[in-house]
């Protein structure tokens, strides 16, 4: 905003002082109202004015050079084509909206995907989520040649993860726990398992815990000649069960139970299988002694299956081959790696076109990097270097040339390169700071690339492999405008030096800033592993609300603790056995630096976290109760004992094995040392982190005589979203913060 300063304005004209005072004052009116709006969070997370815009239902075809997306035609949906090269012209209708007409009506499409020949398309709608991942949707079988449309299986719906087999010839699905396939010449769909129960027997999906924390949600794959299925079986009937209660507006609420394995407890017994899908003969595949399946993934040249387990400390992993290719199958471990903390788990593994390798990443030299395993177990490295590689794209097999993304940068920014199959002609082919994404074509010899940084929203383009941008597909240009119209605060990267270690963060100061002057600080915190806060990447609504709280008079800043992503094996492992205690010294240290800032009122430091950040800003107001004024914790866990034990686990071991390292990071443990002010918020319907977490650090701050602040979304997940929730929830935080901080 601009001030007022009448001894500048009054020296114009001496003569007519009040005169240059009109003058200043309505042109003062006009800048504020022209280029100074206010933000609030009702125009951030009500009607959602800063969301940026993608590129819906783009799907690159099979030879390469084409690609289809949705596309809105004179007010009607269709399924568009287009060339590659010609990418912002109008391309060829595919599907139109007559096409997409079932019973009389249009339906609303949520996804697609194309046979392998591309004469057939599968339609996803109605989709409703179970958990973080899950879903279950209705489905369509649309033909192009015939542009004959109709449901999937109308008697055994809704279903989830539809897809067609590699010949296009069947659909296989889930219903209820069982796997289900549909013969499309006969019209006829057969139940392949017989024994999937809720809570009790799984197929071919996942259970709660595999989803959450390994990532995936399918646990079936069509081998290559469409003969057979792997699928993986869960029996849960030793997990624990976990009950959330909803509150629905009748006489009594409802109950909803599922199985959720706390840390030290039973796990559901997973099994791996061979499906026949002419016969139904299933056989069980002979892996040896295990804790988990991660994953299972087929061969696109034979049949031959890659099979990973691992044991319940999650420091040995083993590859094992599975070769259909006879009618008994064999199994071996061709490849096992073992650690002092824990193996990592992603979805860097790739089976090359030869069908006798694969790729995959490992932090087995200290950082994140690229190495092809044979089949006989031979392993050769193919990036180095201090840094991380992030995500491995593809291979374009042709040229033998790899892509991926890594932090070889800095670990706030993330690049795209290419690399030989043999580790020679590193390349570079994206821009060398900011956040840089990437979805390859067919064949890899083009990608969409979404590039954004700190400061500016996303710039979607079409670029071939060397990195050469083709077209602009989205530049946000609607939302950039939008954002010139406020005076808005630039995000600053900087390094907090605490003497041992450097860490990354970034800090936000309000757009008239004055250094003579001392500002509170609100810090924004996660600080866990898997996740970074401090990236040159558009950070969306939150960016926006930290803008609104730089308007409001903070500087607000963040830092990625001891713990976190893309430093390496060393940074990111340190935290083992111990979560919370080298993280929360960061935080502490942090603050005590920013204390002695000039500018900074040392007195009003407050921090703020959600999920793992709630752990830490809990941490931060009890064990930094003496710098710390402040704290805000959504969804926090309070103690690990609660939560999951694949995630837990993986970093702390077992209650039993390992109970002071859970006992002294816990924050309930440390409530009688808080002094400041605390605001506990949770969702009572979270299935992540349980609303005991919550209720347990309230049994102990009550007990400690401590006073507090709380509050209780009814029915609401995690995310704590939906309706107005978004907007209450952080008019609720902006107002404790400037009543408190």
């Amino acid at each position: 905003m601009i001030r007022l300063n009448y001894s500048y304005f009054y020296g114009l004209n001496e003569k007519y002082p009040m005169k240059n005072y009109l003058l200043f004052v309505s042109i003062s009116l006009i800048s504020f109202f022209s280029y100074s709006q206010r933000l609030s969070v009702e125009s951030i997370w009500k009607k959602y004015e800063f969301g940026s815009q993608g590129v819906d239902g783009f799907k690159s075809m099979k030879d390469g050079l084409h690609f289809t997306k949705l596309s809105e035609i004179e007010g009607k949906l269709a399924i568009t084509k287009h060339k590659i090269t010609d990418s912002e012209g109008k391309g060829e209708v595919l599907v139109t909206d007559a096409q997409l007409t079932f019973n009389g009506k249009v339906i609303d499409v949520n996804d697609y995907e194309f046979n392998d020949d591309e004469s057939k398309l599968l339609i996803t709608t109605n989709t409703k989520s179970i958990y973080r991942r899950s879903y279950t949707a209705e489905y369509y079988l649309l033909d192009l040649v015939s542009k004959k449309i109709d449901q999937l299986d109308a008697k055994h719906s809704p279903q989830t993860l539809a897809e067609y087999s590699p010949d296009g010839t069947k659909v296989s699905y889930i219903y209820k726990n069982d796997i289900y396939v549909k013969d499309l010449k006969t019209g006829k769909a057969r139940k392949l398992t017989l024994d999937g129960k809720s809570n009790k027997v799984i197929n071919g999906t996942t259970d709660w815990v595999y989803e959450e924390e390994f990532g995936i949600t399918k646990a079936y794959d069509w081998s290559p000649d469409s003969k057979k299925i792997a699928f993986l079986r869960f029996n849960e009937k030793q997990v624990k069960e976990f009950s959330l209660t909803y509150y629905k507006n009748e006489l009594y609420p409802e109950n909803y139970t599922f199985k959720y394995p706390k840390a030290g407890e039973a796990n559901s017994v997973v099994t791996a299988h061979l499906l026949d899908v002419k016969s139904s003969k299933i056989s069980t595949i002979n892996v040896g002694e295990y804790e988990y399946i991660p994953r299972l993934q087929w061969s696109n040249v034979e049949n031959k299956l890659i099979l990973l387990t691992l044991n319940r400390h999650q420091n040995h992993l083993k590859y094992h081959l599975i070769d259909a290719t006879n009618k008994k199958a064999t199994s071996k471990v061709f490849f096992e790696e073992k650690s002092a903390t824990y193996v990592e788990i992603d979805n860097n593994l790739l089976i090359l076109k030869d069908g006798k390798s694969i790729l995959r990443t490992s932090e087995a030299d200290g950082f994140n990097h690229i190495y092809s395993i044979n089949f006989e177990g031979k392993s050769t490295q193919i990036t180095k270097g201090k840094w991380d590689v992030i995500e491995l794209f593809g291979i374009d097999n042709a040229n033998q040339f790899i892509y991926y993304s890594s932090a070889e940068n800095s670990a706030i920014s993330k690049c795209i390169y290419k690399i030989s199959l043999i580790g020679e002609g590193k390349t570079l082919i994206s821009m060398p700071e900011g956040y840089n994404d990437a979805e390859f074509t067919t064949g890899m010899n083009y990608f969409v690339k979404t590039y954004s940084n700190a400061n500016s929203p996303a710039v979607i383009s079409l670029c071939d492999n060397t990195g050469k941008m083709i077209a602009v597909l989205e530049n946000n240009q609607k939302l950039q405008d939008k954002l010139s119209s406020y005076s808005l605060s630039k995000k600053e990267f900087m390094q907090f030096d605490l003497g041992t270690h450097t860490l990354n963060g970034w800090m936000m100061k309000p757009a008239n800033f004055d250094a003579s002057k001392k500002y509170p600080v609100y810090m924004v915190v996660y600080g866990g592993p898997g996740h970074n806060e401090v990236l040159d990447s558009w950070g969306g609504m939150n960016y926006m609300y930290h803008q609104l709280l730089t308007q409001e008079g903070y500087i607000v800043v963040s830092v990625d603790p001891r713990g976190t992503m893309y430093r390496g094996a060393e940074f990111k492992k340190s935290t083992y056995l111990q979560l919370g205690k080298l993280e929360t010294e960061d935080l502490i240290a942090t603050g005590k630096k920013l204390q002695g800032m000039s500018f900074v009122d040392g007195s009003r430091i407050g921090i703020q976290g959600w999920s793992y950040g709630g752990f830490m800003s809990s941490l931060a107001i009890t064990k930094g109760a003496d710098v710390f004024k402040m704290a805000i914790a959504v969804a926090p866990v309070t103690n690990w004992k609660w939560y999951d034990n694949i995630y837990t686990e993986r970093f702390m071991r077992t209650p039993a094995e390992n109970q002071s390292g859970y006992d002294d990071n816990s924050p309930i443990n440390f409530v009688k040392q808080m002094k400041g002010k605390y605001l506990l918020i949770h969702g009572s319907g979270d299935d992540n982190v349980h609303y005991q977490n919550t209720m347990e650090m309230v049994n102990a701050l009550v007990a400690a005589d401590k006073q507090f602040d709380l509050f209780i979304y009814p029915n609401k997940n995690h995310g704590i979203y939906g309706g107005n929730t978004r907007n209450h929830l952080y008019n609720m935080m902006l107002n404790y913060t400037k009543e408190n901080l």
